[in-house]
């Protein structure tokens, strides 16, 4: 198996943000991707609490072709991606709440999402952590730095404007796009930065 046809195993956990979720399990089922989905209970709350999605049943809907999904429970951190030995093309976390991205840090595995990024870490696998939190207190920035030293993407939910969104859902896609570029998918979601432009900020 080729590592274009490896699973992405997808964590949700609960910072705001599940429109960025969403968003990306729809254009990872459009793109043909197998997927390794894992919600938290916070995850499956903010899913509701921001996009009227109601448990596992409602992401499906709101997602597309689920013929490449695989749902595992977060409580059961014996799941298919507790193990090294389950290959897979990385992770990506996105949402990722603080509190997950503290344990990850840490290496403490409360539950299959975090076990889960253990796993990629030490497998030497891409993963990449949206976190959306603002402020950002020192702590924060002091585990960032950690798993940016530990070869993590950290990827904050901060969506350019140099593109001139006019809608919520552009503004999304542009965060999305990024997420997939560093995972290596291909994708059409917005304007790339083309010569000639000239950019604010990098």
């Amino acid at each position: 198996m080729g590592a274009s046809e490896l699973p992405l195993v997808l964590g949700v956990t609960g910072a705001s943000g599940a429109p960025y979720a969403v968003r990306l399990l729809s254009e990872l089922n459009a793109r043909e991707v197998p997927v390794r989905l894992i919600v938290s209970r916070y995850g499956m709350r903010l899913l509701q609490e921001e996009c009227d999605i109601a448990g596992l049943e409602g992401l499906r809907a709101a997602t597309g072709d689920w013929s490449r999904v695989e749902a595992y429970d977060a409580g059961d951190r014996g799941g298919t991606p507790a193990s090294g030995s389950a290959r897979s093309r990385g992770m990506v976390i996105c949402p990722c709440s603080m509190g997950t991205l503290a344990s990850v840090a840490a290496g403490v595995s409360r539950n299959l999402v975090e076990r889960a990024a253990d796993v990629t870490l030490k497998e030497r696998r891409p993963l990449v952590v949206v976190p959306r939190e603002s402020p950002l207190s020192a702590i924060h920035l002091e585990n960032m730095l950690r798993l940016t030293r530990a070869g993590v993407t950290v990827l904050p939910a901060a969506p350019g404007f140099y593109h001139r969104p006019e809608t919520v859902a552009e503004m999304v896609d542009f965060v999305v796009a990024r997420i997939l570029d560093h995972l290596g998918i291909e994708h059409g979601l917005g304007r790339r930065w083309s010569a000639g432009e000239q950019e604010v900020g990098g």
